[in-house]
């Protein structure tokens, strides 16, 4: 691949290169997490909903594994600091 192809963004929001992910895979990232792990990419605002597939579809075409047995991304809530006042004033209703 050309080397400006490598340097396409796969994950806007973390600024995360076509050849982070390729070097992420390289060393042993065989799923949507692995390559999360090590390059943060779907760790930004958008939580992977703009480059989860493409990092899929890139793990998919590097190792030749069938696209849909790439594991993806395990999902979490987003994690928001709380007012001690608002637990209290729920544990009080």
């Amino acid at each position: 691949m050309a080397e400006a192809n490598k340097e396409i963004l796969i994950c806007r929001c973390q600024e995360v290169t076509l050849a982070m992910v390729e070097e992420a895979i390289a060393e042993g990232a065989f799923s949507v997490d692995g390559v999360k792990k090590r390059t943060r990419a779907g760790m930004g605002l958008c939580q992977g909903k703009s480059c989860e597939r493409l990092v899929a579809k890139i793990i998919a075409e590097k190792t030749g594994q069938d696209p849909a047995d790439v594991l993806p991304a395990t999902s979490r809530p987003p994690v928001r600091p709380v007012k001690m006042g608002t637990i209290e004033g729920e544990m009080n209703a």
